[in-house]
Order: structure tokens, then C-alpha cells, then sequence
């Protein structure tokens, strides 16, 4: 079965109010503010680092993920649809029904030391975010740097969470011995009197995120303290943050917070987000239905020109405000992934 390496290795009967994977888990739910409403599913997975399918275009060919649905709540997320391979749906239950791999930190360790395995680099965060709020209560992040860390195995994080700065003890211990990589994403960042409107827009769209500033002030300390970080500004959303103002302000803070280098990525919807972010549009900005529809009426992807246009402005914009300039001289370059093919629905290979 497709996710049938998310099961716990002791199967016994099938508990029909859990999903697929879930037999024998243990199914919580904690009566705090953060975690109301949010069902948690302790399991015990198979195997935890995964290779990504060649086909898939990304520059990575590893990933840990070590929990599955995300309490960001991002309208636009990619990864939506993956849940639908949990019996679970793309939608709330995405939000709201986290699969926690609660022996990710041992079985890192251990594949690590396989003898199969040959330290390639291994990215995170490239499914759901592994630093949403359910890694402030279970930890499972520190345990999986320390394995990276005693292995002196190269890695990556992107992430949108604050809680990264609480593992900067083991993040600059594991850049003395292997290379480390990391990345915030924020695709827009109010300020100079329009804060009301990019606030309301962050807390709508993203409603489970910490802010863009705070993003950004993260990238700011994990620079201050020798790791390098750089911005992938995504997604950028038609006609919402995409005026050259609004590109001129994010880049232009995304400077002032030392980013060594900015991917700017325009909104991809594939099925699951599509259908979440079109009901959020619906609700929210109900005259952008029909503009939505005509750029992405044919796929997933805004048109090519569109594309190339939002990432030459962000290109002159990285140039005219420094980005990197304050970073380490060989990242002082913007970077410009061309958007990667859609891919099969069940796999989590893209970022977000």
C-alpha cells in the first residue's frame, strides 16, 4: 500500500475511527489554545529518510519528514493532497490531523548508520513544515540534528516556524563538521503604513503561521550566528502581492534581514490546494475568482510569461537592495529556480 511504511510494525485489529495507517496508534488531543481542535496520531513509521523520484525536479534527492499535515493552515499548500492518501482530506482535516512519526529521531540515527547509506544531503521541510507547533511539544527536531550532527551528514531546513532558533546550539555544532543549509519562506512582508493590509492578508491566508517579520528576524539571527540563510519568497499571489510595491517592499526587507540569497516563486496550485485555495479566494477576494481562473485555468501553473516577469523584477530588486551583500561572497547572487513541472499528487517534492 502506497503509505503503508507509516504503520505501526505491530498490526493488530483495524480501528475504523483512525485513519489507514493508524492501527495501535495512539490518537491525542490536548485542551491548550495552540492545539485546540487538532488531533494528534502518534505512529511509528518504517522508515523515515526518503528518497525523492527522479522525475520530480527538485535538488534534492532525500528528505525527513517527521510529521504529515500541518497546523500552518496555508490556504495554498502544496502538499494538501497527500493526506487524501490517509483517508483524510485536504482540507480541514490537512490542518487538523497531524501524523507525528514519534521514533523519527531513532530511525535517523539508525539508517544513518547503515552501511548503505552514503551521507548524501538530506533536505526538510519540503513537505509540511517540521517546525509548526506540534514539534514544540514533541522535540522530535532535535533528536533527528543530533543524529545528523553525530554522523557529520550534510542537511537543509526550509521553514516558516520560530521555533528553529531553539535548536541554534545544535545547528552551529553541526556546521563545524558537515554543511548546513538554511532557508524561511515568506512571500510577502508589510510595512511603512501598509502593515493593516499585509497583516490581514498573512493572518488570513496563513493563519497558523508565525508573521513575516518574525520570519525574517529569524533569518536575521540565524546569519548573526554563522549559518547561512536564504529567502524563498513563495508563494507570490497574483494580484494580492505581486505589485511592484509590494515586491519592492519584501525584497527590500528581505535585505535588511541579511539573507544571503532569495528564490522568488510565483503560487502553484495542484489538486487539493487548488480546490482549498479557490474557496479561500471565493470567500476573501471573491472579484479575483475570474482573474484566478484565467491564469490557471489550463494547470497548476501561472503562465510562463507571467512567471518570468515577477522573477526579473525580483532579480532587480535583489541587485538594487543588496540581497546577500552582508552574506558569505559566493552567496551573493539571487537565485532563480524555474518552476518545476506538476508532479503525481502523492509525492512531496516541491517546496513551499
Amino acid at each position: 500500500m502506497r503509505w503503508d511504511n507509516l504503520r505501526l510494525t505491530d498490526v493488530g485489529e483495524p480501528d475504523s475511527a483512525t485513519p489507514l495507517f493508524a492501527r495501535k496508534a495512539v490518537t491525542r488531543t490536548f485542551d491548550t489554545p495552540g492545539f485546540r481542535g487538532v488531533t494528534f496520531y502518534e505512529i511509528h513509521a518504517r522508515t523515515i529518510i526518503n528518497r525523492v523520484p527522479g522525475a520530480s525536479h527538485v535538488p534534492f534527492q532525500w528528505t525527513i519528514n517527521p510529521y504529515r499535515g500541518c497546523t500552518h493552515a496555508c490556504s495554498y499548500c502544496f502538499a494538501r493532497n497527500t493526506h487524501t492518501y490517509l483517508d483524510l482530506d485536504a482540507g480541514r482535516d490537512f490542518d487538523s490531523k497531524i501524523v507525528v512519526k514519534v521514533n523519527a529521531p531513532e530511525l535517523v540515527r539508525r539508517e544513518l548508520a547503515a552501511p548503505r547509506w552514503r551521507g548524501e544531503h538530506i533536505a526538510m521541510g519540503t513537505n509540511v513544515d517540521c517546525y509548526q507547533r506540534a514539534e514544540g511539544r514533541y522535540g522530535l527536531m532535535r533528536g533527528i540534528l543530533a543524529a545528523l550532527r553525530d554522523a557529520a551528514n550534510p542537511f537543509s531546513i526550509l521553514t516558516k516556524g520560530s521555533l528553529i532558533l531553539r535548536d541554534l546550539d545544535l545547528l552551529t555544532e553541526a556546521a563545524e563538521v558537515t554543511d548546513v543549509g538554511t532557508a524561511v519562506s515568506a512571500g510577502f512582508v508589510g510595512d511603512d503604513g501598509d502593515e493593516d493590509g499585509a497583516a490581514a492578508l498573512w493572518r488570513s491566508v496563513e493563519p497558523g503561521t508565525p508573521s513575516p517579520g518574525k520570519r525574517l528576524e529569524v533569518c536575521a539571527t540565524l546569519t548573526e550566528h554563522g549559518l547561512p540563510c536564504s529567502v524563498l519568497m513563495a508563494p507570490i499571489l497574483p494580484y494580492l502581492t505581486d505589485s511592484p510595491k509590494a515586491l519592492d517592499r519584501a525584497v527590500r526587507r528581505i535585505a535588511a534581514a541579511g539573507a544571503t540569497g532569495i528564490t522568488p516563486i510565483v503560487l502553484h496550485l495542484r489538486p487539493g490546494a487548488r480546490e482549498w485555495f479557490m474557496s479561500w479566494l471565493g470567500r476573501e477576494h471573491p472579484r479575483l475568482v475570474p482573474r484566478y481562473l484565467e491564469l490557471y485555468g489550463s494547470g497548476a501553473y501561472a503562465p510562463k510569461s507571467y512567471q518570468r516577469r515577477i522573477t526579473d523584477q525580483v532579480r532587480e530588486l535583489a541587485e538594487r537592495h543588496g540581497v546577500g551583500r552582508s552574506g558569505p561572497a559566493a552567496a551573493r547572487k539571487i537565485r532563480t529556480r524555474p518552476q518545476a513541472p506538476a508532479v503525481e499528487a502523492g509525492e512531496q517534492l516541491s517546496l513551499m
